[in-house]
């Protein structure tokens, strides 16, 4: 029996938003917008990307591609969802 193999729904681009790519990148034709928004903010130093926290305190993710890697991204952050679930839980 053929195993059909789904893998595409973890990558999409949007080569025509204004700010694609919106990190700087060798290899635009991999930067992977699936997570425009990066659902791990939330996790703080947690989140298991490249940040820095400015003077004022807020999380700096310019440096960060984890989201953006065609490959190992999408598997990221769904390895990380259980962190997000028991932060939005109701106490």
């Amino acid at each position: 029996m053929n195993e059909i193999k789904t893998e595409n729904y973890k990558f999409t681009q949007h080569k025509e938003c204004e700010f694609f790519p919106c990190h700087p990148t060798q290899h635009p034709e991999t930067f992977n917008c699936l997570f425009c928004y990066c659902p791990l903010y939330a996790l703080g130093e947690n989140c298991g990307g490249n940040y820095k926290y400015l003077e004022n305190g807020i999380k700096d993710c310019s440096g960060c591609r984890v989201p953006h890697v065609k490959d190992r991204g999408y598997d990221h952050v769904m390895s990380k969802y259980g962190e997000l679930m028991e932060l939005a839980r109701k106490k």
